[in-house]
């Protein structure tokens, strides 16, 4: 079988992990047919099962201990190890999250087997031959993964997550792993309250605006902004912007920040350095606006415009207000 580690938040089954199972089915279905198991850790939001269901998933492991309530890179993955030595599992996948490549590290260890990071598509299966983001996400690294089990956290929305027509029930088996006192070493023992996580409505946007050393200053993003409403999409920073205080880390997009895979992606006044294409690289179609037409973002984009973004930009906003009726 193929094993998965799901990640949940309040509503479920957490949208990363949802890519990460349709990733999943095409791996089994390429691999003959495997069925598709899931390890869910500690409580399980309502309606985690049905999401699941839709995932065509077959079994669910959930696993219960009261010291699993605070997270632990080791603990998790001994419920992980467990839930897949006790399947025969030929690979072990998770989302690309912190999290999920934490919990697969200590699991590459403790199956003795090798771990690919970052993958973004199955390229054999006998033998498994994966593709992999490196250096920020700037060039794919082919791996083959000859260990009877197979270890690899999947790149954030490199696929869509799609549900399956013919949806079942599956199997809800409660474990109780076997941990040691090793593995409560290192736990979460206490959580502070940050600042509120605003970064979903930009990863799940069909459109981005993005914005970079261009704006020029904290005032620059008037237009910006106007063309971002205008679309119906979202706002996403640089680095830089983020680190001289223009704008709020949550609207970061790249390697450190959020990675998006939007229908549209516009970015203004971004030279596109290959920590911001770690983010980026997934959008569908790029509208490059810069006034450097050698910059690396224009040299990707799919159209661009070359030009001053505080000229471009307004231009852009007047001819979508002019065509409304």
């Amino acid at each position: 079988m193929i094993l998965v580690f799901v990640e949940t938040d309040a509503g479920g089954v957490v949208e990363v992990s949802r890519e990460t199972l349709t990733f999943s089915r095409g791996l089994a279905e390429r691999a003959g047919g495997l069925p598709v198991h899931v390890v869910v850790i500690g409580d399980v939001p309502a309606g985690t099962t049905s999401q699941l269901a839709a995932q065509g998933v077959q079994r669910v492991h959930h696993a219960q201990d009261e010291r699993l309530q605070a997270y632990s890179g080791a603990a998790w993955s001994a419920a992980v190890v467990d839930a897949a030595r006790d399947g025969d599992a030929r690979a072990v996948l998770a989302a690309g999250t912190p999290r999920g490549s934490e919990i697969l590290a200590h699991t590459s260890v403790r199956l003795g087997v090798a771990m690919a990071a970052n993958v973004v598509a199955i390229e054999a299966v006998s033998p498994l031959v994966v593709s992999r983001q490196v250096l920020g996400g700037s060039a794919l690294e082919e791996m083959r993964l000859d260990d009877d089990v197979a270890v690899l956290t999947v790149a954030g929305h490199v696929v869509e997550s799609a549900e399956v027509s013919d949806v079942t029930t599956p199997d809800v088996v409660t474990v109780a792993p076997n941990l040691r006192d090793g593995d409560l070493l290192t736990r979460v023992v206490r959580t502070d309250q940050g600042e509120p996580d605003q970064s979903g409505a930009l990863a799940s946007a069909h459109v981005v605006v993005g914005a970079g050393r261009g704006a020029g200053g904290r005032d620059g993003f008037e237009d910006l902004l106007e063309l971002t409403d205008l679309l119906g999409g979202a706002l996403g920073v640089s680095r830089v912007v983020t680190n001289l205080g223009w704008r709020p880390h949550h609207e970061q997009v790249g390697q450190t920040g959020s990675r998006i895979a939007p229908d549209l992606y516009i970015p203004c006044g971004i030279s596109g350095a290959i920590q911001h294409w770690a983010g980026c690289s997934g959008a569908k179609t790029i509208l490059a606006v810069n006034n450097d037409p050698e910059a690396p973002m224009v040299t990707k984009a799919h159209y661009a415009v070359i030009g001053d973004l505080h000229e471009v930009v307004p231009a852009i906003n007047a001819e979508i207000l002019r065509r409304r009726p």
